[in-house]
């Protein structure tokens, strides 16, 4: 396991597979985010909307299985130490934040799956394989979709914080921050 960078200023750069996967992960969710939010609150039933529900589905299950590799790696990598000193509310709120996006990334798509599975419907995932339709339990399938849509929310909160806290350390704090996630440290 990488050891801890000593919090005197870190500057130096995330390495290449971590800034790959969390620049793949971060528009995946962000993909998957808006269309779900599009399909649950926008688009009416019928034949597009089975179609493209399909799509969300299997890319959930390809972001299930990126995403296990991309939390296991940074779990593994560890955490940098931040950039530059800030408020340790801010440290602590930040910390908090990364946690929910790691947390997130298995748990939307463990949540669709599960809410599908449960409902008795199979996912096909582009021909490659298919998970099956489980028995139809209806507490567990809502209680999967609640928490698919509850964790949504939470989800476009913390993206908010964590692009709006990046914003915020290369802009007005003029940190190195953001940087060292696009490899300009």
């Amino acid at each position: 396991m990488a050891t801890e960078a000593t919090h005197t200023g870190a500057t130096d750069n995330y390495d290449l597979i971590s800034r790959i996967n969390h620049w793949i992960i971060a528009l995946a969710i962000i993909m998957m985010t808006g269309v779900g939010f599009f399909l649950g609150r926008v688009m009416e039933r019928g034949p597009e909307k089975a179609a493209l529900l399909g799509t969300h589905k299997a890319v959930g299950v390809l972001v299930l299985i990126y995403g296990l590799w991309r939390v296991g790696y940074r779990l593994a990598q560890g955490f940098k130490a931040d950039a530059a000193p800030m408020p340790a509310w801010q440290a602590r709120a930040a910390h908090a934040v990364h946690w929910i996006l790691l947390a997130a990334i298995l748990i939307m798509p463990v949540s669709g799956i599960a809410g599908s599975y449960f409902r008795g419907r199979a996912t096909e995932v582009f021909g490659l394989f298919t998970i099956p339709a489980g028995p139809e339990i209806e507490v567990l399938s809502g209680a999967a979709s609640a928490t698919h849509d509850f964790m949504a929310l939470i989800l476009l909160a913390a993206l908010l914080l964590h692009i709006g806290g990046a914003l915020k350390h290369h802009l007005i704090d003029k940190d190195t921050t953001l940087l060292r996630m696009i490899g300009r440290a």
